[in-house]
C-alpha cells in the first residue's frame, strides 16, 4: 500500500511517498521504499524528484546548517553533484540544484535564515520519523577540526594579539633609545698621605 509522509513549516512542505520493503517483513505504516518526493516552497518553483535527489538534498543541507550554527560558515556540494549549496555574497544562502537532464539549466534559489532553517526542520524530521524504515548515507557528524574552531574567530582578532605585542616591543625599544646615558662619575680627589715626610723648609713645630 502507497505510504505519504508530509512534513510542514511555515515555508515549505516536504512530502515523500514511497512503499513498504515486504521483501524485509515491513508493513503497515512503514515506508522502506521511496518512490518520489516533493517540495513546495512559497512563491518558489515546486522541486520533486527520486531518492537520490532527496540524499543528495540532505546530504549538503544538514551539514551546512551544522556548520553555520558552529560559527563556520561553508560551501558544500560541488560539481558534478546535484545539490550545492553555500553563503551568497549579498547576504543569505545560495542553493543550487542541477538536474540530471542535460538541457536543462541549474536552478538557483536565494534563501534567507528562516527559509534555510524551515528547510533544515522538514529534513531533519524526515530523517527522525520511525516510519521510515530505510538507511540513509548520511555523513556522521564530527567535531569541527583545530583549523575550522581557529577560523571562527576573524583575521583581524586573531592577528591583533600578536601584532600587539610586536607593536608594544617595538615601541619600548625606540623609547629606551631616546633616554640619554648617564655621566660617568668624576674620580675622588686623591688626600695627602700624613705618612711622608714633610716639605723642605718647613719648619716643624716644638
Amino acid at each position: 500500500m502507497k505510504q505519504t509522509l508530509q512534513f510542514d513549516q511555515l515555508s515549505c512542505r516536504l512530502k515523500v511517498e514511497g512503499l513498504p520493503d515486504v521483501s524485509v517483513g515491513q508493513s503497515g505504516a512503514a515506508l522502506g521504499i521511496i518512490t518520489g518526493w516533493s517540495l513546495q516552497w512559497a512563491g518558489r518553483p515546486e522541486l520533486e524528484g527520486r531518492k537520490e535527489h532527496l540524499l543528495a538534498l540532505m546530504q549538503v543541507v544538514l551539514p551546512y546548517a551544522r556548520y553555520l550554527i558552529s560559527g563556520v560558515p561553508r560551501r558544500f556540494g560541488a560539481e558534478p553533484q546535484p545539490v550545492e549549496i553555500g553563503p551568497a555574497p549579498e547576504g543569505g544562502h545560495s542553493l543550487l540544484l542541477r538536474s540530471s537532464q542535460p538541457d536543462t539549466p541549474p536552478l538557483q534559489l536565494a534563501l534567507d535564515d528562516a527559509e534555510l532553517a524551515d528547510l533544515v526542520r522538514v529534513l531533519d524530521q524526515l530523517r527522525l520519523d520511525s516510519r521510515l524504515q530505510l538507511p540513509l548515507a548520511l555523513p556522521a557528524p564530527v567535531p569541527l577540526r583545530a583549523r575550522e574552531l581557529l577560523e571562527r574567530r576573524p583575521l583581524a582578532q586573531r592577528l591583533a594579539a600578536p601584532l600587539g605585542g610586536v607593536l608594544a616591543l617595538v615601541l619600548a625599544s625606540g623609547l629606551g633609545l631616546l633616554i640619554p646615558e648617564p655621566k660617568p662619575a668624576a674620580a675622588p680627589a686623591a688626600r695627602p698621605d700624613s705618612s711622608q715626610p714633610a716639605a723642605q723648609g718647613a719648619t716643624p713645630s716644638p
